[in-house]
């Protein structure tokens, strides 16, 4: 094993990593604060680039080292920095918060350090765009909140649109509110004022960063989609008791899902100190862990979809278009200047409105008129996922719930399991209180339209040692049928769920495998339901009657091999529901504008799909003479065109066709755009088929136009509660985001065979597969004193 010493301002006592050989660092301290100190320096290690683009990103300094290009976005980024108190905020996560952040920063700035001085050490995205990464302070971990999962201002404005363009009676079409919800228009809302544009700055401000080049060779903003808003985020996770368990033990499982990136956003650390021993994931910048195990109590988490944004529509005063009508009166926006660093390029000023609800994203003197966002993740203690500095250190499940209180930002379904063979569920999250409209819409900024305040941590659900053993998240809808609050009406469809209930419920012991097998499962309920309307038809046509055959005896997965697999993704997601739609709305008066399928299926396409398979399932609700004769033919004459697209993309034979070979996972590095072909050899990872859907445990969601999985679980554990060294993780492409290191993609192919490896927790069994030893000891000149 090599071993690397490096001396460091900053520290109390010595700090030692232990780097495993799958490129987790096991973090030993003799002082609780200097383990996290030893967390921001290994996280700096392995993540640098990663993390300079990600605070640069939050804070808008991107222009200060990639040009003019990033003044836009600089100043977007800007506007949803918290800018509250910061004694709050800094209260608001747990006594020592501030210490804790305070350590991780300056492990971040001493490795930082160690670059200046010896820039070899600095990764290659660094000395590609030739620039220098910047330090940190406390205050920029906890004031970037962008990064986060938010909820709902592109929905409510998608929606607005909508309404604007079809009318209210067409949103049958297309929303499948959870629980069932008649929605209001909000009174003294003109949906006509909403123009399309309205959150390009909010989008903006939370879009990834890619990069271009112009005709003159210049380096450029290329946006990204905005991550995790309107796309289909989510997670599984579940516990099972010790009456369920073939060990005896409670076993947990997590698999969150977000965007497959490169460098991956989760980071997998171990950070034993007095008081702490604590392993799991979280995400590099943050410190802490928000998914694993202390020694004694397990915990993971999953989205809880509470509605945490609104849009409020101002009228302008014409002659001061800085103020705004709000209860009868005019009130002053509050106005912000600040000076953005342009690299190449003069210093920009910028301004930035703010009126009582939030930041300001659209204007409009001319047509008096401003839209601002107000945003639960805004108020103190919303940092994302830093809850968990409280959560990570619960050693009973009455702890756990106090550490829930403190928990902000995303809502999470929080599990729970420890050594006693207790097991817990406790949402969290800061859910406002409206006590006058559903936060489905826009809303009027005049006053009438106010959050009562938020609703108390212990009015949200819970749930201990349930009879039946086990207890399951995926995002669904999860409240109980009796409650009596209103969080959320925008949940994700229940498909993964219900497989991991069907597989859980019952009297079977499930093994450590065997939830790591359920992790992976590519079994589709919807497509079970889909296929099942095929029972009893046929057709004078050979090959829709093959087709047919094929997929009645299918089982209903989705592996990466299956033929069946194919053709049914190609039939139902882009056939089938076109087919369906034209006959849907025949007679509908509400979109008798419509010219041509074309047209109409941009009303249609982002339609629920529980609304396509529940109107399949009841064609008495279709409009015709013969609903059921009319729901058979669609079936069948999209099938023949799904045939013929099948052998388009895949050949005349049908024996090779595979799902894997449309269905893939392309990992590339965010520099790829602008690299060369030698560069992107070292950045990118070559795709590999992949098997699953949006709807599968093993969810691998892909946009419709090139079958490319763009979600999924980049991150996987399953606990073994009481028996540590048996759980299991795995993270792709790999630990570090150094191109140039062995753990930059070294995970990757075990990941794409739903492989995992040991999560280690024991000093000996870690010391048997350690690589790497980093000592770093306090500088002489410098160390902190004991207390």
């Amino acid at each position: 094993m090599r071993t690397t010493v490096h001396e460091v301002e900053g520290l109390s006592s010595e700090v030692e990593i232990l780097v495993d050989r799958w490129g987790v660092p096991h973090i030993y301290a003799g002082e609780l604060y200097d383990v996290f100190f030893g967390q921001g320096f290994n996280a700096a290690r392995d993540r640098l680039w990663q993390l300079d683009l990600w605070k640069r990103r939050g804070d808008g300094t991107l222009a200060e080292v990639f040009g003019p290009s990033f003044v836009e976005k600089d100043r977007a980024a800007r506007l949803f920095l918290f800018r509250g108190d910061m004694r709050a905020e800094w209260l608001s996560y747990g006594a020592d918060s501030r210490e804790i952040v305070s350590a991780f920063v300056e492990g971040v700035n001493a490795y930082i350090q160690l670059c200046v001085k010896n820039p070899a050490l600095l990764p290659e995205e660094f000395k590609q765009l030739d620039y220098t990464p910047a330090l940190w302070t406390p205050e920029t971990v906890v004031r970037i909140r962008s990064h986060g999962v938010l909820n709902n201002a592109l929905s409510e404005v998608s929606r607005a649109k909508f309404i604007r363009n079809h009318g209210k009676d067409a949103l049958r079409f297309r929303e499948f509110f959870q629980p069932a919800h008649e929605l209001e228009i909000p009174d003294g809302l003109d949906l006509s004022t909403i123009p399309d544009d309205v959150l390009e700055v909010y989008e903006l401000a939370r879009s990834g960063v890619s990069f271009d080049r112009n005709a003159d060779g210049e380096l450029v903003l290329a946006v990204s989609e905005t991550p995790d808003s309107g796309t289909p985020s989510g997670s599984n996770n579940w516990v099972i008791a010790p009456s369920r368990s073939a060990t005896g033990r409670p076993i947990l499982a997590n698999d969150p899902h977000r965007a497959i990136s490169l460098p991956s956003l989760r980071y997998i650390a171990h950070l034993s100190a007095p008081g702490l021993d604590v392993i799991g994931a979280g995400e590099p910048a943050i410190p802490g862990i928000s998914i694993g195990h202390n020694g004694r109590v397990a915990f993971g988490l999953t989205i809880f979809y509470i509605d945490q944004e609104d849009l409020y529509v101002y009228k302008t005063r014409p002659e001061k278009p800085d103020a705004y009508g709000y209860r009868d009166d005019w009130a002053p926006m509050e106005v912000i200047s600040e000076c953005i660093s342009v690299r190449g390029a003069p210093a920009v000023e910028v301004e930035l409105r703010f009126t009582r609800h939030g930041p300001v994203v659209y204007e409009d003197p001319e047509r008096q008129l401003a839209i601002a966002v107000r945003a639960a993740w805004l108020e103190p203690g919303m940092s994302p996922y830093l809850g968990s500095v409280s959560t990570m250190r619960a050693q009973s499940w009455g702890e756990f719930l106090a550490a829930m209180k403190r928990w902000g930002l995303p809502g999470e379904n929080m599990i729970y399991a420890d050594v006693d063979g207790n097991i817990g569920w406790k949402p969290g999250g800061l859910a406002p209180i409206r006590p006058n409209w559903d936060g489905l819409l826009p809303v009027p900024g005049d006053g009438r339209y106010e959050w009562a305040g938020f609703r108390p941590s212990d009015e949200l659900p819970v749930e201990h040692n349930p009879k039946r053993g086990w207890i399951a998240t995926a995002n669904q809808m999860s409240l109980p049928a009796d409650y009596p609050h209103a969080i959320g009406f925008e949940w994700v469809l229940p498909y993964r769920y219900e497989r991991i209930r069907e597989v859980l419920q019952g009297e079977h012991r499930f093994a450590l495998e065997d939830m790591a097998k359920l992790q992976v499962d590519y079994r589709s309920t919807s497509a079970r339901r889909v296929v099942a309307l095929l029972e009893g038809l046929s057709s004078p046509n050979p090959r829709i009657q093959k087709a047919l055959r094929m997929l009645r005896s299918w089982t209903g997965s989705l592996d990466a091999d299956s033929a069946a697999g194919a053709l049914y993704e190609i039939w139902f997601r882009r056939h089938l529901t076109r087919a369906v739609m034209t006959h849907w709305v025949d007679d509908e008066s509400t979109l008798q504008a419509v010219l041509d399928e074309d047209e109409l299926w941009d009303v249609f396409e982002g339609s629920s799909v529980e609304i396509w398979i529940s109107r399949l399932e009841q064609p008495e609700a279709w409009c015709g003479p013969d609903p059921l004769e009319t729901r058979n033919g669609s079936l069948l004459s999209s099938l023949a065109a799904a045939i013929d697209e099948a052998v388009r993309l895949l050949g005349d034979d049908w024996e090779n066709w595979s799902w894997g070979r449309l269905h893939k996972v392309e990992l590339r590095h965010p520099l790829s755009t602008v690299s060369d072909s030698a560069q992107r050899a070292k950045l990118d990872v070559e795709p590999v088929p992949r098997g699953g859907s949006g709807d599968t445990v093993n969810s691998t969601w892909y946009e419709l136009g090139d079958f490319v999985q763009q979600y999924g679980a980049s991150f996987r554990m399953v606990v073994d509660v009481g028996k540590w060294d048996d759980s299991v993780a795995i993270n792709t492409p790999g630990q570090s985001g150094d191109p140039s290191s062995p753990h930059y993609r070294d995970l990757f192919e075990r990941w794409a065979k739903d492989e995992t490896f040991p999560l280690l927790y024991s000093r000996e069994r870690i010391e048997a597969v350690a690589e790497h030893r980093i000592l770093l000891k306090p500088s002489a000149e410098s160390g902190k004193p004991q207390d």
